[in-house]
């Protein structure tokens, strides 16, 4: 477990080092790809999925922490001494006539049967694939299971349930586009590099995620095409790495099969002035949702229209999981001081159960879709 506990600090990023901006209302820009087909009551029609409310659901959580191998100490909350447990009832309720189906794990199991899934991003990444490994353990408890890690640049995590030949591979990677090290040991982040690509193919399923690293200076220098600066506008540079990595998944995957997901933008929660609470708090100590749309009253973030903009500009379809709004409303869900940080002012990563279990559920509805 040493191992393991040494890549995953490698790979968690802490809240307090996050300067992201709040969290993103939902741009309305039209994309030509997937729409989510909901079940709606007496009804076929389509409807949005991502807009609803937070309901108490006593049947909730899906699965108890305790019991999961796979989740890490600095997302499992109650482990590290949470001492509420309302954060863990609540279930998100799409807007009628939606309805969001409960989450089955062997389904999911059955239908992923010999295939390959593979998740590729930041901790915020993590924290939905470590999830879904929970919630697909406790639908079959007796499933056998086998886990390794990979070390080096991008650091990776397998889990195989041998009995259904599924792989959830979990592959390191702040950016989508290349981080290196050049011949004289500068770490230089291209925005036109893709070597790490190669390691995604090959995968059924892919879920990509990034943003929160962009605003963290990990990098001596920035390599557009032939042109080398120190830094750039964080935005611009972000920008440009994303339609790096489109044009990748086009090229590579616009004749397959490969179903293609992107995590949409995970807001925090360090403004508490966000919700209309006095300023200088942040979500530490909340123990309850905002109730509806109007209670959030955070800025526009930049990265989701840019997202939205290069999604629908692709010959591949990538399905958008638009997780923004319904994670804006959860100020209670976030790990804090319970994520093993004597520093406890981590309002970025979630709570595992918690509101990651619903992306999956969501990204459990779209790949039945």
């Amino acid at each position: 477990m040493k191992r393991r506990d040494l890549l995953l600090a490698t790979i968690l990023v802490l809240a307090a080092a996050c300067t992201a901006t709040a969290a993103g209302k939902k741009t309305a820009i039209r994309r030509k790809h997937e729409q989510l087909q909901p079940q709606a009551a007496g009804g076929s029609s389509s409807c949005d999925v991502y807009r609803g409310s937070w309901v108490v659901d006593e049947s909730y959580p899906l699965y108890d922490a305790a019991s999961c191998p796979f989740v890490r100490k600095e997302f499992d909350c109650r482990r590290m001494g949470r001492p509420d447990t309302m954060y863990l009832k609540y279930r998100w309720h799409p807007n009628p006539p939606c309805s969001l189906p409960r989450f089955d794990g062997v389904k999911l199991l059955n239908m992923w049967r010999g295939k390959k899934v593979m998740f590729v991003g930041d901790s915020l990444v993590v924290n939905q694939y470590e999830s879904l490994l929970c919630m697909l353990h406790a639908a079959a408890p007796g499933a056998r299971t086998n886990q390794s890690w990979a070390s080096g640049e991008n650091p990776s995590i397998t889990v195989r349930f041998e009995d259904y030949g599924v792989t959830l591979v979990y592959f390191l990677s702040h950016y989508l586009v290349d981080l290196a090290n050049d011949t004289a040991g500068r770490t230089v982040l291209k925005l036109d590099g893709m070597d790490e690509g190669r390691a995604w193919l090959g995968a059924d399923v892919l879920v990509f995620g990034s943003w929160r690293w962009w605003w963290r200076k990990s990098w001596d220098y920035i390599q557009d095409g032939n042109t080398v600066v120190q830094d750039m506008d964080r935005t611009q540079a972000f920008t440009k790495g994303l339609q790096t990595w489109a044009r990748w998944v086009d090229a590579n995957l616009a004749q397959t099969s490969t179903r293609v997901f992107f995590q949409g933008y995970s807001p925090n929660h360090l403004d508490s002035q966000e919700w209309g609470a006095p300023p200088g708090k942040t979500c530490i100590g909340e123990t309850q949702p905002l109730n509806n749309a109007a209670a959030y009253h955070g800025q526009p973030n930049p990265q989701d229209a840019i997202v939205r903009r290069t999604l629908a500009g692709m010959a591949k379809p990538v399905h958008l999981l638009d997780i923004t709004f319904m994670s804006e409303l959860r100020k209670d869900g976030h790990t804090t001081k319970y994520n093993g940080d004597s520093l406890g002012r981590d309002c970025t990563h979630w709570c595992v159960a918690g509101v990651p279990d619903t992306w999956n559920t969501v990204l459990y509805l779209a790949g039945n879709s």
